[in-house]
């Protein structure tokens, strides 16, 4: 009896480690919808993303549940510095994260959290007059801790690779089309690649306010064949004069593969300095 329960948890934890991060990546989708691939003017920038996800249905492991709470904490700095003609920024991401985990009817119940993978990396931001563009790389380094299921760190570490653009559909600029694409690789011979896209389609008000439809999609490469895919509403607004904005997004998954399929929530902060 001991046997086949410590065999049912180590099985259970193996298909673990894609939570949050998808099929195994860092890079969590959703956290950008609306003009997510847009790079600000030159200065400093704090975004602080606060990220709910919650499941309760899994395609291979049935009875199972799962919570992740997260805030990513962003500093971005976009220099006055020109690099092939567009604007040249560096950025780091410090993400806080607690993940509650129920599977196979407890058979595996555990909690943690803590400080995860760090983000470092740098982009170029190129701004047209109906249109924008980003290019950007960085790593993700195994710093946080990765002992047990539900401990925040991956173990591994892993290059991720940035490419967007954000298309103005009227003169005004108040309707937006943004598409952003991640591309990680990581440094593990075990965990494939991972594609994914963040879209956004927004109008702008009068008034500041923008609202729109966002949804992501992502896909394992190489020998995997775990996907996902989310559709959600998104309001936005920003405050020149205080420096300051407010996104707010909700996501239902309307198609996942090998994962937990659920619904996510994030709320997201940005001061400008």
């Amino acid at each position: 009896m001991h046997t086949t329960h410590s065999s049912l948890v180590l099985a259970a934890a193996s298909l673990l480690l894609p939570l949050l991060a998808s099929a195994g990546s860092h890079y969590s989708p959703g956290v950008e919808g609306l003009n997510g691939a847009v790079v600000p003017p030159p200065g400093v920038y704090y975004r602080g993303y606060a990220v709910h996800y919650q499941a309760d249905h899994h395609d291979t492991l049935p009875d199972s549940e799962a919570r992740v709470d997260a805030l990513a904490n962003r500093l971005v700095w976009v220099t006055e510095q020109q690099v092939l003609g567009g604007d040249l920024a560096f950025e780091a991401i410090v993400p806080i994260i607690r993940k509650d985990l129920q599977l196979n009817s407890g058979a595996l119940d555990d909690s943690a959290w803590g400080v995860g993978d760090v983000f470092v990396g740098s982009v170029l931001g190129w701004h047209g007059e109906r249109w924008d563009a980003v290019a950007g790389a960085g790593i993700w380094s195994p710093t946080g801790r990765d002992n047990e299921p539900a401990d925040p760190g991956l173990g591994f570490a892993e290059l991720m690779l940035t490419l967007g653009g954000n298309l103005y559909l009227t003169e005004r600029k108040d309707v937006s089309l943004s598409v952003l694409s991640r591309y990680e690789l990581a440094d593990d011979p075990d965990v494939e690649d991972e594609f994914l896209v963040e879209w956004g389609l927004g109008k702008r008000l009068d008034s500041g306010v923008e609202f729109g439809v966002v949804g992501h999609d992502q896909w394992q490469q190489g020998a995997g064949d775990a996907e996902r895919h989310a559709l959600g509403l998104e309001v936005a607004r920003f405050w020149p004069e205080a420096g300051l904005g407010l996104n707010l997004a909700a996501y239902r998954e309307y198609k996942v593969d090998n994962d937990f399929e659920g619904d996510l929530v994030r709320l997201v902060l940005t001061k400008a300095f």
